[in-house]
């Protein structure tokens, strides 16, 4: 029988909630929020982006990016830059990529215990399984 699907996605909601509480809470004893740490990491990813790029890769509105990033500026983990045209170019500064560095270790200690009572079987066919739920479907 196949589970009810409202309980399988509030189940995946539940498994990220947990997920962000935690990292959230150890993020915070390094000065930064998940929010702030995953945009340090989309700016790491993609150096010089600009906002509307990095906008989507976090998953926020260009709006909520642009009030996060222009918080990241004032406390000096971000550099904007003018690029081409009108656009602005974001850029980690040297406290940025440590901050961004302290969050890899916490998200990695965090995940191993997010996903700990799974084999590594598990996690790599749920990992598939997501995978495929998330890639791009060609539009009808």
């Amino acid at each position: 029988m196949a589970p009810e699907l409202q309980s399988l996605g509030r189940a995946v909601k539940q498994a990220q909630y947990r997920q962000h509480r935690a990292l959230d809470g150890r993020l915070a004893g390094v000065g930064t929020t998940l929010a702030q740490w995953d945009a340090l990491r989309a700016i790491s990813r993609s150096p010089g982006a600009h906002a509307r790029s990095l906008a989507a890769a976090t998953f926020q509105s260009e709006q909520a990016f642009g009030t996060l990033a222009g918080r990241l500026v004032a406390q000096g983990l971000v550099e904007r830059r003018p690029g081409q045209g009108r656009r602005i170019e974001h850029h980690l500064t040297p406290a940025g990529e440590e901050i961004l560095k302290a969050g890899h270790r916490i998200a990695d200690e965090v995940l191993a215990e997010c996903f700990a009572p799974l084999s590594e079987a598990e996690r790599t066919t749920l990992l598939g399984l997501l995978h495929r739920l998330t890639e791009e479907r060609p539009e009808d």
